[in-house]
């Protein structure tokens, strides 16, 4: 069985300071995770907010990862076989956000994971759920 997760990240301004947070459903309830950056982007914590969830798992878990962020989603699965057979480039130079794009390949490699974009803010309790531990995290680190 797979475990859900719903990872979201946000930035206020963007770029600016900036919050992730992600909501994992297991058979013993939700763990919730949740940090921010004090200088960042919308797409580095939409990035983060995945990380950060399949960083908590042992290696081969089965995941179902749900992001509001089709940047993500396009990212690790459409764009990146791409970029990595041209040295991680694009026909604009350096891939944006190398070094959290190398990070997410390589949990994405350790785990069987199947990515799912969902519409934000559409009502799913879980997803909202991640968007208010990700505007929390951003509170909390400007304190």
């Amino acid at each position: 069985m797979r475990i859900v997760v719903y990872a979201d990240g946000g930035c206020e301004p963007n770029p600016g300071t900036g919050g992730w947070g992600a909501v994992i459903s297991g058979t013993d309830g939700a763990i919730e995770l949740y940090g921010g950056e004090l200088a960042t982007t919308n797409n580095r914590m939409e990035l983060t907010a995945a990380i950060r969830a399949l960083e908590h798992f042992h290696d081969g878990a089965q995941v179902e990862m749900r992001c509001d962020s089709q940047y993500v989603v396009k990212s690790i699965t459409e764009w990146m076989p791409g970029w990595k057979a041209r040295g991680w480039r694009t026909s604009k130079g350096l891939v944006q956000n190398l070094d959290l794009m190398q990070r997410l390949d390589e949990l994405n490699s350790l785990h069987d994971v199947c990515w799912i974009w969902v519409r934000g803010h559409s009502g799913d309790p879980r997803n909202e759920r991640a968007d208010r531990l990700a505007a929390q995290g951003r509170r909390e680190v400007l304190r």
